[in-house]
Formats: structure tokens, C-alpha cells, sequence
């Protein structure tokens, strides 16, 4: 079963997120344990104190050492520092400096036993922070005010490859976008066959599965020409 720890300092945030669709289907079969830990538990002084300002000047607040350390090491059980490698674990860090997220990445986090997310927020990790992670990750070349929906999104696309989640098997995933190839998914079609006088093309409703899926193979390269080019 893979374990997620999930670390923000938004926990709330996550909670339609884990009573609903696939995620709480892979929770409720057993396939994964998702657990959401509060940053500020493990916050600095009376008032729990998880940020600071930056040395140097500038605006906004940096994330501070001790409350990211003193967390992740408690995911991971440990009771110094964290080196790369030491752990099973990986701890992925959300940041928009980090690489492209792609499926590549969210099949090989699916085979991992132990995830732990660090969700970033305010202007950012104090630097140091960094070397808990053993990755890095964006989902795109944009900001957000945190790295929450960053982790959900990745969550969500890790947990629904796991073993018996999605109904009809690894089929169920074999043809999507980016699993072969590395192409989009060809246009679908279903009842009725001609809507608003925009019909289903006539190789899908002809039975020939030769000919479907050289027609789905050709269409995934178009789509992805057109979109990806």
C-alpha cells in the first residue's frame, strides 16, 4: 500500500479533495493511506511560527527551517537531518522552480512505497529546505499563492494509477494521453451518432477494430501536432 504525507500549512483545503472520486475510492479499497499534516504543529514559540522575513530585504515572508526539518523528519522517522538518499521515501517538494511534472513521473511515484509532499507557500522555502527534497516539482510556468492544488493535482494523478483503483484494469490507463508515446488520446465518441448535425466519424461504428485503431493512432498524432507543435 503507498503512504502520502501530505504537509501544508492550508490543511483544510484537502478535505473535499479526500471525500470524493477516485482518491476516496483508491482510500477506501486500501490501495493507498493519505495523511494531511498541519505545518503549524510543529511551529516555532508560543504563536507557532512556520515563516520569517527574508535576510537581505524583500517582500514577503520565507518559510522557516526548523518547522519543515522537525516535520518531514517526523514522516520519516528520523531524528537529524535527512540526506538525499538516506530514506525509501521520496519528498517532493512543490515549487515553481522545480522540473515539469509529466505521466512519466506520476508512473514512477505510483510503484513507491512512501510519498511525502511538501506543500510550499508565502514567498517561498528558506533555501536550505530544499535538501529534504528528493524531488522537485511544477505544474506548469505559473505562480500559484501555494502549493496545495499542486500536490492534489499530482495526488490525484499518482493514486489513480495505483493496482485496482480505476475499473477495467490496466487497460483502463494503457490508452490515455501521454501513456504511449508520449501522445494525446484520440477525439471519443459515444450515443448518439449524429448530434446537431456533427456525426461520429464512420470508422468507429463500422466493427472493424483493425481499422479503429489505426484510425485512434493516426488521430493521437494529429491532436498532438496541432496542440503540442
Amino acid at each position: 500500500m503507498l503512504v502520502i504525507d501530505i504537509i501544508s500549512v492550508q490543511p483544510r483545503m484537502f478535505e473535499g479533495f479526500l471525500r470524493e472520486s477516485i482518491v476516496a475510492r483508491a482510500v477506501k479499497k486500501g490501495a493507498c493511506a493519505i495523511n494531511i499534516i498541519d505545518l503549524r504543529e510543529f511551529g516555532e514559540g508560543r504563536w507557532r511560527k512556520v515563516d520569517e522575513r527574508p535576510y537581505g530585504g524583500g517582500p514577503g515572508m520565507l518559510m522557516k527551517c526548523g518547522p519543515w526539518f522537525a516535520a518531514v523528519e517526523s514522516r520519516l522517522g528520523a531524528t537529524d537531518s535527512v540526506p538525499r538518499g538516506s530514506s525509501p521515501a521520496r519528498v517532493v517538494m512543490t515549487t515553481p522552480a522545480g522540473r515539469k511534472f509529466v505521466q512519466r513521473d506520476a508512473e514512477e511515484l505510483s510503484r513507491c512505497e512512501h510519498l511525502v509532499f511538501m506543500c510550499g507557500h508565502y514567498e517561498g522555502f528558506d533555501a536550505r529546505i530544499e535538501t529534504l527534497a528528493t524531488d522537485q516539482f511544477s505544474i506548469g510556468d505559473f505562480v500559484m499563492t501555494g502549493g496545495e492544488l499542486a500536490a492534489a493535482a499530482m495526488v490525484d494523478s499518482i493514486v489513480r494509477l495505483l493496482p485496482g483503483v480505476l475499473g477495467g484494469g490496466p487497460a483502463a490507463v494503457a490508452s490515455e494521453s501521454f501513456a504511449r508515446e508520449g501522445v494525446l488520446e484520440a477525439p471519443q465518441y459515444t450515443h448518439p451518432p449524429e448530434f446537431r448535425g456533427m456525426k461520429v466519424p464512420e470508422v468507429l461504428l463500422s466493427g472493424d477494430h483493425a481499422r479503429i485503431e489505426a484510425w485512434r493512432q493516426a488521430e493521437s498524432r494529429r491532436v498532438t501536432r496541432e496542440r503540442r507543435s
